[in-house]
């Protein structure tokens, strides 16, 4: 396997929204380079790419795949990313190494939700970015109108350095705007064409575009625009020159023409990436800081050099079936090969480096030397997982991690079989090592195990992976609310007296308690307000024992007890079969007594939620936050979005992500955090204890 300089690499991420064709591209990108033999379809089940059965079965991507190809002399590593916003975190997994960014726009559909997700996430990363519109083949396609909505919501800056002769059915031909030629690609999906002169009736628009190019370029240099201004235009030399920094620079974003599966459009592609998309050494020097704390961190910068120390980043990690853990990476400085010995930054584990591959999906090829700049895989790294750095003891450096949107939907989750619940555990940890967008937490509490991911869908997949690859069977359900107990009224005098004769000592402990509330937050007192010991003191804390252990699950409907004061002022006892157990389960029984007289209520948990919607969504969604007995906070504009801040109980944001994306078309986006307690609702109230004295009659 050929060896590549960081000037001959191009590293890429497809992106955009689902169905845009990404996979399909990718596929003509191998084919057209010869790295495949035939073209492939995901109709068909049969592209490099989505090779997951997962995948196959639902024809959408779930993974990022790894893939690459030789063109000119140079390697393109070509990240699929998925469309569907359950995968994003694959998308910010894969723009973090990739230096650009190729965004598929649909040519009848325009840019849609997923665009604009993803786009953000270039302007994160600082990705050069190239824009193509695909599926220009179908009936009703239009570039212009694509185009126009393009510049609308994404970026004015998208100029096209293409344009189909006629889009729809039948699209063959592709003007090309730098070099001033129409190309005419041969039927069959070859993806050949032939270089012709631009028809008369298209040459006015050519014209049209290029001066638009032209002064696009200009405006991005200041040397370029006098010259542009001094000469009336810029030599072939500065066009190019101007397009390449423009760019880099992300002041502008070049459009081009496509049809995937009829592979029109690609190979003109590949050419425009060799020659003007940057090279991993076009990005600059790398920066990391030392191991350690954050106090004691200074910044290491990593130039992309072969030559100097070995330092790789690990963005996606994958469990394969007879391999065992495949690690991707970018190399970020001089360069890898087998018997490597490198320190994992974040653990401080070393790790030697066995066979090296460069990825088509799931196959791979052996390689002895991966430089600067570009990507590969390993497998059998014992303590390294995504997000982690690997580099030569003599060069210590943590590249940053990449910020993985937080979850948004959580579900219940639990073992049909008994006995499964280590085995589900092991499973929960390892997907959550591949996948840190997906997360797990024991709730000891509510006695339930809840995950969380990104969407219904995601947390499918995983329970589909728990059962396929651990052989775990588990039900999903509506993780339980965190419900508090308290009390409105004072009792002052909540007796109980726990008499029991059994043959030798009895049982005897008699308590008189008085129940108060606090204010809201201020937990528990316990107030000892014995006077002449009529309980002695020795007794005094196992009362209070059996107070705090009925408030672990208080009296109304099993929920933990909060802010209350107990008083204990009165009590008898006797000298022989009075014990620190009767007095507890005295004090318990009284607290009960006394808690169920005092006006109890329930308390639920209140959220912080904070809800971005394009403008012509906003009344249907606070209309709908009304319903969940939301309380609207405030507003505020963000560009052709609203901000809506409010405050919803958590027992109404279940499934609430799927509903929102339904209700903006997939545009909306929200993100919510613990808040305070307040009092259920009186009807709702009735609703949960219900619930709960029915699952108590069912334990029983």
């Amino acid at each position: 396997m050929k060896e590549f300089t960081p000037d001959h690499i191009r590293n890429l991420a497809l992106i955009g929204h689902g169905g845009a064709g990404k996979t399909s591209i990718a596929e003509a990108m191998l084919f057209s380079a010869g790295s495949t033999t035939r073209l492939g379809r995901v109709e068909e089940g049969n592209t490099l790419s989505d090779y997951h059965p997962d995948e196959i079965e639902r024809q959408i991507s779930i993974n990022a795949s790894l893939l690459f190809c030789e063109w000119k002399n140079h390697k393109i590593n070509i990240l699929d990313t998925p469309g569907y916003t359950d995968f994003t975190g694959e998308v910010k997994a894969s723009l973090r190494v990739a230096d650009t960014a190729l965004v598929l726009i649909k040519a009848v559909e325009g840019a849609e939700v997923g665009t604009e997700i993803v786009w953000k996430y270039t302007t994160e990363f600082g990705n050069a970015a190239v824009f193509v519109v695909n599926k220009l083949d179908q009936e009703n396609a239009d570039f212009e109108r694509t185009l126009q909505q393009a510049r609308e919501m994404i970026s004015h800056d998208i100029i096209p350095v293409q344009f189909p002769l006629k889009a729809g059915l039948g699209f063959d031909s592709i003007v090309d705007v730098i070099r001033m030629k129409l190309l005419k690609f041969q039927p069959g999906g070859n993806g050949k064409c032939t270089e012709t002169e631009i028809p008369e009736e298209a040459r006015a628009k050519a014209q049209e575009m290029r001066q638009g190019l032209l002064e696009l370029i200009a405006e991005t240099d200041e040397t370029l625009l006098n010259r542009y201004l001094e000469q009336g235009g810029l030599s072939e030399d500065e066009l190019r020159q101007g397009l390449r920094s423009g760019m880099r620079s992300r002041k502008l974003f070049p459009l081009l023409c496509s049809s995937s599966t009829q592979n029109v459009g690609v190979s003109t592609l590949l050419d425009f990436i060799v020659e003007y998309a940057p090279a991993p050494i076009d990005r600059g020097e790398l920066h990391g800081r030392t191991p350690g704390g954050e106090d004691e961190a200074k910044e290491v910068v990593s130039p992309q050099d072969p030559a100097g120390p070995p330092s790789l980043f690990v963005f996606k990690t994958v469990s394969e079936s007879h391999v065992g853990e495949l690690s991707y990476f970018r190399v970020c400085s001089g360069s890898v090969s087998p018997g490597l010995d490198m320190v994992n930054e974040s653990n401080g584990k070393t790790e030697r480096i066995a066979q090296l591959f460069v990825m088509n999906g799931k196959d791979r090829k052996e390689i002895n030397l991966l430089a600067a700049g570009d990507l590969g895989a390993v497998v059998k790294l014992k303590d390294t997982h995504t997000n982690n750095t690997l580099s030569s003891k003599n060069f210590p450096v943590v590249y940053t991690p990449v910020e993985f949107p937080l979850p948004v939907f959580h579900a219940a989750i639990n073992p049909k079989a008994k006995g499964d619940e280590d085995r589900m555990s092991t499973g929960l940890h390892a997907i959550h090592q591949e996948d840190p967008t997906f997360v797990f937490r024991v709730e000891g509490e509510l006695h339930q195990t809840i995950i969380s991911g990104q969407g219904e869908l995601h947390l499918n997949i995983v329970v589909k992976r728990l059962k396929q690859r651990y052989n775990v069977d588990v039900d999903l359900a509506e993780p339980r609310v965190a419900y508090r107990e308290t009390i409105k009224a004072v009792v002052k005098d909540a007796e109980y007296k726990h008499k029991k004769q059994t043959g030798g000592h009895g049982q005897y402990g008699h308590v008189h308690l008085r129940v108060e509330p606090l204010k809201r937050g201020q937990g528990f007192e316990f107030l000892d307000e014995i006077v002449g010991g009529v309980v002695p003191g020795k007794f005094i804390p196992a009362v209070e024992k059996g107070v705090v252990e009925s408030m672990k699950e208080g009296p109304l409907a099993g929920y933990p007890v909060v802010d209350v004061r107990v008083a204990l002022h009165y009590g008898s006892y006797h000298d022989v079969d009075s014990s620190e157990m009767a007095f507890k389960i005295a004090g318990s029984q009284a607290f009960r007594k006394g808690f169920l007289e005092a006006r109890p209520i329930l308390l639920e948990p209140i959220y912080n939620i904070e809800v971005k919607v394009p403008e012509d969504a906003m009344g249907d969604v606070m209309g709908d936050i009304s319903s969940r007995r939301g309380k609207i906070a405030g507003m505020e504009s963000a560009g052709r979005y609203q901000i809506i801040r409010a405050q919803v109980p958590a027992a109404e944001l279940h499934k609430y992500a799927t509903i929102l994306r339904s209700k903006t078309g997939g545009r909306g986006v929200f993100n919510a955090s613990m808040s305070h307690y307040e009092e259920v609702p009186r009807e709702v109230a009735e609703k949960v204890i219900a619930a709960s004295d029915k699952a108590k009659e069912q334990v029983a």
